[in-house]
């Protein structure tokens, strides 16, 4: 049986905010060189309910599985869960239609859990006041296509949830309702 899927915030939301608030604040007045990211692999538009936008995701194939790049914009500050669901769907108001979190290997949810974790749970989101939601996440072993990938079938959506994972109880992590959904897709944003 594969091992579930771990991941590792290489920097934190609160801290990776801070640091683009400041390079932002100083690259702004200046005619600097400018780095451009490369194309990504795969991203999804975020959404709420009203079809306001919420963000976006890029995710990136990498020697360890998937690198996730997010913004998501809207956000009051607090404590926010976030995961990968396992179909690519996000129909409002509720987005129930992206079903459950992505789970190949049939695990429990969280990395507290002892039976855990599923590939689609990821750290939480830290909004800080008067930032944007910012975060960079590792979701090691894992594959964006083929056997086991998260782009199968159905699809895949990436999900913003009301409140904090707890990291352990088993679906969702107590995170509350699902406040945002990006339907992923193969490819960079035009």
């Amino acid at each position: 049986m594969k091992p579930a899927a771990t991941f590792r915030p290489t920097m934190t939301a609160a801290l990776c905010a801070a640091s683009l608030l400041a390079l932002g604040g100083c690259a702004s007045g200046s005619k600097g060189p400018t780095t451009t990211m490369p194309p990504s692999d795969a991203h999804a538009q975020l959404y709420d309910a009203s079809g306001a936008d919420r963000g976006r995701v890029d995710i990136y194939k990498d020697g360890t599985g998937l690198r996730i790049e997010l913004v998501a914009r809207g956000f009051a500050p607090g404590t926010y869960g976030m995961h990968l669901h396992a179909v690519g769907q996000c129909t409002p108001p509720d987005f129930s239609s992206a079903g459950p979190h992505w789970n190949p290997t049939h695990a429990q949810h969280g990395r507290d859990n002892p039976m855990g974790a599923h590939h689609g749970d990821l750290p939480n989101l830290v909004v800080e006041s008067g930032t944007i939601g910012r975060a960079t996440l590792q979701v090691v072993g894992s594959r964006l296509t083929g056997e086991g990938g998260l782009l199968d079938a159905d699809g895949a959506a990436f999900v913003i949830h009301a409140g904090p994972d707890d990291y352990k109880t088993d679906p969702s992590g107590n995170s509350g309702g699902r406040v945002a959904c990006g339907v992923i897709q193969l490819g960079a944003a035009n």
